[in-house]
């Protein structure tokens, strides 16, 4: 298949090789050029599926020196591929400075979806998906990872975040004593791979089914229960109220922590005030 020139942002399997569409390989077949993290990973994909390609590896620690070849190339009339080790580019991986430059230049770039872990987890949690916060890779330090978690505890959607396999124990600790031990979480693990994992329990439940293994392994995306609102608990509401009356006056955090709940503005403002101990 002959492509036009441009960029072609193309999902490819994080696990399973069968899990690619057809127009992705009609894509990695027809282009000059595969931009890949590691041209090992990606050199596996393509003999898998039989395909002989040209690869340039692209990735955080030379992007900035590629970036101004790559568009000349673009410029020049190639069609060139842009795939990440595993899952949709831009998603926590390289990719998202030259896609800006290049749309910013008014060159085309082409979306060709697939695989992605957090959709994948999404589907197999079993947790709410008619709305869904992507938070990424918390940070590593336990000070900062309770504070990013403060901030993210009110948000009236579903939670799903990277993290490695060495963090996930604390992490999951972590959000424990934040969310409070009550809210459903899912440990997905080696998704579409040989030991596929998908543990649905409370946090509570979760962090002790985590401390009590000697060795975890593989890739992990968390996915946790939105707020209970149901349950007139105030948990999850006072973990985002504190984390705003750190920079905002009662009124503003009441605001802000309403827009991202969904509860009253009302019932926030006075348990605002409650916590600093004004009432």
């Amino acid at each position: 298949m002959a492509l036009k020139f441009g960029l072609y942002v193309t999902a490819t399997p994080i696990g399973n090789l069968s899990d690619i569409s057809l127009r992705a390989l009609q894509v990695l077949k027809g282009a000059d050029l595969i931009l890949c993290e590691d041209t090992r990973v990606t050199s596996k994909l393509l003999s898998g599926h039989g395909i002989k390609a040209r690869l340039l590896a692209y990735h955080d620690h030379n992007a900035d020196r590629l970036r101004p070849q790559i568009i000349k190339r673009i410029k020049g009339g190639e069609a060139l591929a842009l795939v990440s080790d595993a899952g949709t580019p831009l998603i926590s991986d390289p990719g998202y400075k030259l896609v800006k430059e290049l749309k910013g230049l008014g060159l085309p770039v082409y979306p060709i979806p697939g695989a992605s872990a957090p959709m994948a987890a999404l589907m197999a949690a079993g947790l709410p998906t008619d709305k869904f916060y992507f938070a990424g890779f918390l940070p590593a330090k336990a000070g900062a990872r309770s504070k990013a978690l403060e901030g993210l505890a009110g948000i009236n959607a579903t939670l799903v975040f990277f993290e490695s396999p060495k963090r996930v124990t604390k992490t999951v600790a972590a959000m424990r004593d934040v969310f409070g031990p009550e809210r459903e979480a899912a440990l997905c693990r080696e998704l579409t791979k040989m030991f596929e994992e998908v543990l649905r329990l409370p946090l509570r439940e979760l962090s002790e089914n985590l401390e009590a293994r000697t060795a975890i392994k593989g890739e992990i995306v968390l996915v946790v229960a939105p707020p209970d609102q149901a349950s007139g608990g105030h948990g999850d509401s006072d973990a985002a109220l504190k984390a705003a009356l750190k920079k905002l006056s009662v009124k503003d955090a009441a605001a802000l922590v309403s827009a991202l709940t969904g509860k009253s503005k009302n019932d926030l403002y006075a348990r605002a005030l409650e916590i600093q101990g004004k009432t």
